[in-house]
C-alpha cells in the first residue's frame, strides 16, 4: 500500500490548501518582502536551512508540510505547534510524531544572529514548508510573510486533525472534523483534487 505522504495527489491537495491558507493570511497584514528592509536574507536563510538539513535527509521535506498542515488547521498559520510544555499542540496524539523542528530551530538560530527579534517563527516555518515542496520538485511561489507568532497552544485543539497512520482521503465524508475545517477556510471536498 502507497504511504499518503508520498502519493503526489495527497502533496498537490497539500500545496493548494496552504496556497490558500497563505492567501487568507493576506487579511493580517501580511506582504510578499515584508522583511525586505528588516531581514533582507531572512528567506535565503530559511532556504539555506532546509536545503541543508534536505541534503542529509530528504525525509525531512514531508515532516515539514506536515507540520506546517498541523499548525495551520490549529488556531491559524501562528507557529503554536512549536511552543514546548505539557498539554500544547506539540504533545497532541496527531502531532507527536511530527518531524522537522530541528530545522526550524537551525533556521531561527540563524535569523536571530543576521536580526535578533525580527522574523516571527511562524513566517520561518511557512517558509520552510514552501521551500520544503520546492526541493522536491514541486512548485515554488511567493510567500507574504508578517505573520506573529501564536502564545496559546493546546493539544485539545488537536483533535481536528488526521493521526499519522489515518488515511486523507478528501472525497470520504468519515473524516468529519478535518471537513468541517475545510468548510471554515472556505473550501468544499469538491474543491479539493
Amino acid at each position: 500500500m502507497k504511504g499518503a505522504y508520498t502519493n503526489p495527489r495527497f502533496f498537490l491537495a497539500m500545496t493548494v490548501m496552504l496556497a490558500m491558507a497563505a492567501a487568507l493570511v493576506q487579511a493580517q497584514g501580511t506582504r510578499v518582502g515584508f522583511y525586505a528592509r528588516t531581514c533582507p536574507r531572512a528567506e535565503s536563510i530559511v532556504r539555506s536551512a532546509v536545503q541543508s538539513h534536505f541534503r542529509s535527509n530528504p525525509n525531512i521535506a514531508p515532516g515539514l508540510l506536515r507540520m506546517h498542515f498541523h499548525d495551520c488547521f490549529v488556531q491559524g498559520c501562528d507557529a503554536s505547534i512549536l511552543i514546548d510544555g505539557p498539554n500544547t499542540e506539540k504533545t497532541g496524539p496527531p502531532n507527536r510524531l511530527l518531524r522537522g523542528y530541528e530545522v526550524i530551530d537551525d533556521a531561527k538560530t540563524q535569523l536571530e544572529a543576521a536580526c535578533p527579534g525580527v522574523v516571527s517563527c511562524a513566517d520561518i516555518l511557512t517558509l520552510a514548508a514552501r521551500d520544503s515542496v520546492f526541493l522536491t520538485r514541486g512548485i515554488n511561489w511567493a510567500v507574504p510573510t508578517g505573520r506573529r507568532d501564536g502564545r496559546v497552544s493546546l493539544a485539545s485543539d488537536t483533535t481536528i486533525l488526521p493521526g499519522f497512520r489515518e488515511s486523507i482521503d478528501f472525497k470520504s465524508k468519515s473524516s468529519p472534523p478535518l471537513v468541517s475545517t475545510l468548510k471554515t477556510l472556505l473550501l468544499s471536498l469538491e474543491d479539493t483534487p
